[in-house]
């Protein structure tokens, strides 16, 4: 059995984000989708001492109603040295922050002039997938041939991947059908975020919607064990 993993790409998504990954033999990046704004697709949250703050990647959609997320542009190269200002300023006394700045500082560095969100985010899921020792194989939906129709292109996905099970986000339970994946011969399976165990953070109330980095820097290489895909492993 091979499981696939379809989902779109987000900036430096929350742990639940890499689960997934972890989850499956092949994880797709959908990002021959349309960009939707404020979304995950260029912003994620991280702990400060005044509550969350957004850190929003400036990109170019004015009048662009139907681009794709893959066609997105950035539109200032400030925002990679400001995003990384704020992390350090939030983040310099976490327990492991020094273990792991240095390469995260770098993936920052190697943004700068990069002019698509899509490569800016997926260098940053290679980089944490790399600290976590998450080894699962990620491709890109235009790799593939795609078909009409929401669901049937997701089997299509699969099944030119070769694959025969699909873990699904719950999200999108509002427009799967079911039955399309059952005469597909895909075994279809819904992913659980619920009951994740709370962490030491830098904050009075415990967030859990936040950035997979704030797991890391917080507890460094002991991460996996507060994901849900390393237990199964």
């Amino acid at each position: 059995m091979k499981k696939v993993a379809i989902l779109q790409s987000n900036y430096i998504p929350w742990k639940g984000y890499f689960d997934i990954i972890n989850m499956v033999d092949e994880f797709i990046l959908y990002d021959d989708m349309q960009y939707t704004r404020r979304d995950w697709r260029n912003r994620n949250k991280i702990i400060t001492p005044n509550g969350l703050l957004w850190l929003s990647i400036p990109v170019e959609n004015k009048g662009k109603f139907f681009q794709k997320i893959n066609e997105t542009k950035v539109v200032d190269n400030q925002w990679a040295d400001n995003h990384w200002k704020s992390i350090c300023h939030n983040y310099s006394k976490a327990k492991h922050f020094d273990e792991y700045a240095e390469r995260i500082h770098q993936v920052y560095e190697q943004c700068k002039d990069e002019e698509y969100i899509s490569i800016i985010n997926y260098r940053f899921l290679k980089e944490i997938c790399d600290i976590l020792g998450i080894k699962t194989k990620i491709t890109w939906s235009s790799d593939y041939e795609l078909v009409d129709g929401k669901t049937e292109r997701l089997i299509g996905l699969v099944k030119s991947a070769g694959g025969d099970y699909y873990l699904s986000g719950p999200a999108a339970k509002d427009y799967i059908v079911d039955e399309l994946f059952e005469q597909a011969g895909v075994e279809l399976a819904w992913m659980d975020y619920s009951g994740y165990p709370e962490y030491k953070q830098l904050s009075d109330t415990f967030e859990h919607g936040v950035t997979v980095l704030d797991l890391i820097f917080n507890v460094g290489k002991d991460a996996p064990a507060y994901m849900k895909s390393f237990k199964n492993n």
